[in-house]
């Protein structure tokens, strides 16, 4: 939220919790967009939480909505408009997803406008998309952990755009994320011990307090893709830009 909070800040922003018991607009249509953040669900359990949120974004797409998300967003969008998801089988993505490539689509959309032909970005998650929706959808970028790392879901009067990574992710909110596996990180050979956790921790969260510290970003070998918040948060931006204020402006508010 700080992120959006940050490119938008004449922005009116109300948060919901599909899950919870009347916490839901009563017109969608009155939002200018909707931005799905990440969340621990898992998409392809059957239980109360998934079947609430992608039900509100069945209606997001039904309103004609714009709208984005990241991860579990992501997931909760594809499986909203019919595709599916699925645990990783090569593992998690922690910390960085590295080499982004954008699709011949991906490369002309503007939802990457201003990305490399390969980049890195902020990345904590197990499950990824197995299959993009039968219709409406164009895969914008993947990697070799997950094929889809960036869609475009057009369904009912909606569009959809989101990513598998967190451009919304400050560093020290991703050093945060990596401690909080860090058993999991050990157990599955990714780390030697806690400390080597820790110590990767740490500096996600130098490089998020000194950006320039060219030190640092070689160490954790990236460059300003990640080092730097504006390009962190470059879909965050296209989105704000291309997709939700020419809707906004088709309807009279701009």
């Amino acid at each position: 939220m700080d992120a959006l909070r940050a490119l938008a800040p004449d922005a009116r922003f109300d948060i919901f919790r599909p899950g919870e018991p009347g916490r839901l607009p009563q017109a969608l249509d009155a939002y200018d967009g909707v931005f799905l953040s990440g969340s621990p669900l898992h998409v392809y359990h059957d239980n109360h939480e998934v079947r609430a949120n992608v039900d509100f974004m069945r209606a997001v797409f039904d309103a004609g909505v714009p709208s984005f998300g990241s991860c579990a967003g992501l997931h909760i969008a594809v499986a909203a408009a019919g595709g599916t998801v699925r645990r990783n089988p090569d593992g998690h993505e922690v910390g960085l997803a590295r080499r982004i490539a954008p699709t011949p689509e991906g490369a002309r959309h503007p939802l990457l406008e201003g990305r490399p032909a390969a980049f890195d970005a902020p990345a904590v998650h197990g499950d990824e998309v197995e299959a993009l929706p039968p219709e409406g959808a164009t895969r914008l970028a993947g990697n070799a952990a997950s094929p889809v790392q960036a869609a475009e879901i057009r369904c009912g009067a909606g569009t959809f755009w989101g990513v598998q990574y967190h451009p919304e992710l400050p560093l020290d909110q991703l050093a945060q994320a990596i401690r909080r596996q860090k058993e999991g990180l050990v157990e599955r050979g990714l780390a030697r011990s806690e400390a080597d956790v820790e110590a990767q921790a740490g500096l996600f969260e130098a490089l998020g307090r000194e950006p320039d510290r060219l030190d640092v970003a070689w160490r954790l070998g990236v460059d300003r893709e990640v080092a730097e918040g504006a390009r962190r948060s470059t879909e965050l931006r296209n989105a704000l830009r291309h997709l939700v204020e020419p809707a906004r402006a088709r309807r009279g508010r701009g």
